[in-house]
């Protein structure tokens, strides 16, 4: 089993949910849920596993609070 790390954001236009795997190439896609995004990155990573084991081109660290006055 392997474990990737997914960005979520929440697109204002559409409404919709978009999530990617930072570093890893095609590693993206949207959904209306939440639930409906997981399934689908789930999917895009299995397919994109198929060719392999990818070579990351970045590792996603994590996120950070900036204040700005």
């Amino acid at each position: 089993m392997q474990v990737f790390t997914a960005v979520v954001e929440k697109c204002p236009q559409t409404g919709l949910y978009v999530g990617f795997v930072p570093g890893f190439s095609g590693a993206h896609t949207q959904g209306e849920t939440l639930d409906e995004l997981n399934k689908n990155l789930k999917e895009v990573i299995e397919m994109l596993l198929e060719d392999g084991n990818p070579k990351l081109e970045s590792e996603f660290v994590g996120t950070q609070t900036v204040m700005v006055v």
